[in-house]
C-alpha cells in the first residue's frame, strides 16, 4: 500500500497541473460570461420573490375583504350599484 506522503505528493502535483492548464482559464471566462449574462437579465433573488409574493397574498386577502364589505353595503342601499 503507497504510504500517505506519496499519495499527497501525487494530489499537489495534479492539482497543479490542472491549475496551470486550459481548465481553469476557460473557467474564468466561463463564469465572466455567465456573470455578465446574468447581469442583463432582469433578474430578483429568492428573498425578494417570497417577499412579493407574501405581499400579493396579503392584498388579495384585503380585496376579498373591501369586495365583500362593498357588497354589503350595496346591499343596505338598496342594491343599487354606484349610488
Amino acid at each position: 500500500m503507497p504510504d500517505a506522503k506519496f499519495l499527497d505528493d501525487i494530489a499537489a502535483k495534479f492539482s497543479a497541473l490542472l491549475a496551470a492548464s486550459p481548465a481553469k482559464d476557460i473557467e474564468k471566462n466561463m463564469r465572466a460570461v455567465l456573470t455578465g449574462a446574468f447581469g442583463r437579465l432582469d433578474l430578483v433573488t429568492r428573498e425578494d420573490f417570497d417577499i412579493q409574493r407574501e405581499v400579493l397574498v396579503r392584498t388579495r386577502a384585503r380585496l376579498a375583504e373591501l369586495e365583500a364589505r362593498i357588497a354589503e353595503l350595496e346591499a343596505r342601499a338598496g342594491g343599487k350599484p354606484g349610488a
